[in-house]
């Protein structure tokens, strides 16, 4: 992945290619390749999108004004093995000409080339295989990610954007065995991604607790390096009982989550300085789910172990303890009626060892809604409501959706976040936006 105009240039060139395949896309082949053929078949299909935000508080500012799109090809050969290849790109014009964002953030966020999924699928016998780059979901849950452990998430954005817009693919072996209503998979990450939180400055990064009359400094990510004892390993194993869908697993590898260590810098004022960091983790869990007549029902726990957190007293070393967590949550899929959908949710992170110096209280419980409805042929409505139970803190998203047939896309729409200044929502709360965005997909 590069930086500056020759990216600027990379990003353009590929959108402007995925508009031309979208343009031409009647003449893709989507079948089997003509008698005689060489036997390799492909489909390539892929989505444009233009968006922007504008944040209303005080400094107002264009939060982003982008360009983006997938390219996305499929295939397979002879034998029976099959492949996935996808690259995105992205360039956003709301750094252009503007000083709201520091240098650090323009570099980081302005525009963007990557590989997204490369991967070859073959079986044998029961068995099937995935090596490449992959996403690898674990999760039941509606916008709460306790049970993916394996996913990375690119959180320059929070949580706003769509579920395949925030996973990280990771370069991973995968290996399932499937029996009668049974299932058994193996992970092996061989370079572990990990969140991308963006850098200091962000329009949503993560910033650690400032004190007053302190200087106050963070420094480059630590990212993990690229050893043996840097990689991960889980397993997951599920089976159907009864209309129950039951599964459980583990995973050892390098926490996606960052962890902001701290220390004090003497001089003629002393200033905190931070590091975001990844430590090792152990995390184990499961998961069910169950129709009963059109209301589904969800629900998963993981405990994690090794994860630090950090406290409020500058008298506390690195401004960490390790703490084990319990995260659990339920929910229910329901449509009241026609043209409705619902998805409650209830969820709780619970601390095993609680330390009352991180400010946090040992069972901290929040609930979600999400509620659709059809206003007329091709127009939809949504809100999505979070919010915790134990203190002020939430967020509020409201969308209207028109869709014109299959492939294009119109969304607009408002977030809304308030709360305590340093809780989860309430740290953006200067961060309301209206936004608006069209996709074109082919």
């Amino acid at each position: 992945m590069g930086r500056g105009g020759s990216l600027a240039c990379c990003a353009r060139a590929l959108l402007l290619a995925g508009l031309l395949a979208a343009a031409g896309s009647a003449g893709a082949q989507r079948g089997p390749p003509a008698p005689g053929g060489s036997g390799v078949q492909a489909k390539w299909s892929g989505w444009a999108q233009i968006d922007s935000a504008y944040a209303w508080h005080e400094p107002s500012h264009l939060a982003n004004m982008r360009t983006r799109g997938e390219v996305v090809g499929r295939g397979s050969w002879e034998g029976g093995a099959k492949w996935k290849l996808s690259a995105r790109a992205s360039y956003d014009g709301a750094y252009d000409g503007s000083d709201h964002f520091p240098p650090g953030v323009r570099s980081d966020q302005r525009s963007e080339l990557r590989l997204h999924e490369a991967y070859v699928d073959f079986s044998r016998g029961s068995w099937e295989f995935r090596l490449g780059k992959q996403n690898i979901v674990w999760g039941e849950m509606v916008g709460l990610f306790f049970a993916d452990v394996v996913s990375a998430k690119d959180l320059r954005e929070f949580i706003l954007p769509e579920f395949d817009q925030i996973r990280i693919p990771q370069w991973a072996a995968r290996a399932e065995w499937f029996g009668d209503d049974r299932h058994l998979e193996f992970v092996w990450l061989a370079a572990p991604a990990v969140d991308r939180i963006g850098r200091p400055g962000a329009e949503f990064y993560p910033s650690p607790l400032r004190y007053d009359g302190l200087g106050y400094d963070i420094v480059n990510e630590r990212r993990p390096t690229r050893k043996l004892s840097n990689t991960g390993f889980g397993v997951r194993a599920s089976t159907l009982i009864e209309g129950w869908d039951l599964a459980a697993f583990a995973y050892r590898g390098i926490d996606s989550q960052e962890t902001f260590y701290r220390s004090l810098l003497p001089g003629s004022s002393t200033t905190v300085s931070y590091e975001p960091r990844h430590d090792r983790v152990t995390r184990a869990g499961a998961t069910v789910a169950k129709d009963f007549d059109g209301i589904v029902a969800k629900a998963e726990i993981v405990y994690t172990h090794g994860r630090q957190f950090a406290l409020t007293a500058l008298d506390a070393g690195n401004g960490l303890v390790a703490l084990r967590t319990l995260d659990w949550a339920v929910g229910v899929d329901l449509t009241p009626a026609d043209g409705w959908r619902l998805n409650l949710q209830l969820f709780q992170r619970a601390f095993l060892d609680h330390d009352e110096g991180i400010g946090s209280r040992r069972y901290e419980t929040g609930l979600s809604l999400l509620s659709a409805h059809v206003l007329s042929e091709g127009l939809d409505a949504e809100l999505l409501g979070i919010a915790s139970v134990n203190r002020s803190d939430w967020l509020l998203r409201a969308a209207l959706i028109w869709k014109s047939g299959s492939n294009r896309r119109v969304r607009l729409g408002a977030d809304l976040f308030g709360g305590e200044p340093h809780g989860q929502f309430g740290r953006y709360a200067n961060r309301d936006r209206v936004w608006a965005e069209f996709r074109h997909s082919f």
